[in-house]
């Protein structure tokens, strides 16, 4: 009996493995240890955030399920609350807003808001032209634009053939060039095509490049395009005064996305237990902005490095400069009309006495560098390939992220850099 009785027991602790007093007893277990833990964050490469884990903790123990407003009333109003400070802290323009007719929904990631704006547009054309013309309908982005658009076009049936991304360049600061779409526009118009649907972005993954919006939107106004604006990076910057310019225009834009938490660093479904104190995001935000801003480019301080493109946010893009890598003999041959050789060494139409670097012998110094910082498990940067230029992509932007650790970033890459540059032929 005793046997048994201790079977029941062990069922019933399945069923039903907390008590409150249980829960109170792990739960202050849990917390200890995630406090412990976050003071040696340093040892693991993270962006947590206290508000995020406090957020998630009330979510999960309300055990919310938020599909509709009939199945979480309060998670739905909560929702059209958040949606409604985080617009008027962008100071979009009132149509934007649930008060001014319009209103957002949070969704998982930036694809999911693609999709879905994706799809509105497509059935808005439909309606207006038949559903006939879905193989000629025609979307367009920049050669920046993050790969995830292309995806959610085909996944709302729009043809791969139909799906255009404008090149851009570094005179534009690779940002897409409102003169280079109207053409493409135009050009299929011309073909019997039907322009459905531009995405727009501020901040590109590779380089936090921003497009044109006011302008961009201008010629899409004239053919009834959809626009939409994806700040999935930079959006939550622009709450700044300093940052805000960047989105002028898109009061003429259609939809408008972005991800809080890759500034905020916190989780959308706590957003609402503290976004509404504005004033001190954006001295938040602002702070950290200044420190950027005012700080000269440590890269520009060791001439062996160059800055690749304008940083715009907390994003640099550097590497070893070319020209570094020439003076000290690190060539590959001389120039003989060899269509990899970079630009800046080209004279008299490929008539050269001096040995020069080529774009690929650059581009490998430069991998061979990211690898080693990465290797030493002490920072993650990661790479972009812009206008046939492999940079080193280095992040700032977080809560955490101290000059510090920026001026101890910088060290490591300063000495990888010397041993790789010592140990070239």
């Amino acid at each position: 009996m005793g046997s048994l009785k201790s079977e029941e027991a062990l069922e019933s602790n399945c069923t039903n493995p907390l008590n409150p007093d249980e829960l109170r007893r792990q739960g202050h277990m849990i917390i200890d240890f995630l406090a412990d833990y976050d003071k040696t964050i340093e040892d693991h490469p993270s962006n947590a955030s206290t508000a995020g884990i406090l957020g998630e903790i009330l979510c999960s123990g309300f055990g919310v399920v938020g599909f509709s407003w009939v199945s979480s009333p309060a998670a739905t109003e909560l929702e059209s609350l958040v949606m409604e400070w985080l617009g008027e802290m962008l100071k979009l323009p009132r149509p934007f807003l649930f008060s001014g007719g319009g209103g957002g929904v949070i969704h998982g990631n930036t694809c999911e808001a693609i999709i879905c704006t994706l799809a509105a547009a497509r059935d808005k054309m439909l309606r207006e032209s038949g559903e006939k013309n879905i193989t000629k309908l025609v979307v367009y982005c920049s050669d920046q634009t993050h790969c995830a658009f292309k995806k959610a076009a085909q996944v709302v049936g729009i043809n791969a053939r139909n799906i255009r991304a404008i090149n851009t360049t570094k005179v534009t600061e690779f940002g897409m060039c409102p003169s280079s779409l109207k053409q493409a526009i135009a050009t299929d118009i011309k073909e019997g095509l039907v322009p459905l649907y531009l995405c727009a972005t501020v901040g590109t993954t590779s380089t936090s490049a921003v497009d044109p919006v006011k302008e961009l939107c201008r010629v899409a106004e004239e053919h009834n395009v959809w626009v939409h604006v994806d700040a999935a990076y930079a959006g939550a910057a622009c709450i700044c005064p300093e940052y805000r310019g960047l989105i002028d225009g898109v009061e003429l834009a259609n939809s408008f996305s972005f991800n809080a938490h890759k500034w905020f660093l916190t989780g959308l479904d706590c957003c609402c237990l503290w976004v509404k104190d504005s004033a001190a995001l954006r001295q938040a935000l602002s702070s950290q902005a200044e420190y950027l801003r005012n700080k000269p480019s440590e890269s520009k301080k060791d001439d062996r490095f160059e800055v690749v493109c304008k940083r715009n946010f907390a994003l640099v893009c550097f590497r070893i400069s070319p020209s570094v890598l020439s003076k000290q003999g690190l060539s590959t041959g001389y120039l003989s009309g060899d269509a990899s050789i970079d630009n800046d060494n080209i004279k008299d139409e490929h008539t050269v006495k001096e040995p020069v670097t080529t774009t690929s012998n650059i581009n490998d110094v430069n991998k061979r560098l990211l690898e080693e910082i990465n290797g030493t498990g002490q920072v993650f940067m990661t790479h972009a390939v812009v206008g046939g230029v492999y940079a080193i992509r280095f992040a700032v932007g977080a809560t955490l992220v101290q000059e510090r650790h920026v001026r101890l970033a910088w060290k490591l890459v300063q000495g990888h850099a010397d041993a790789i540059l010592r140990d070239r032929p």
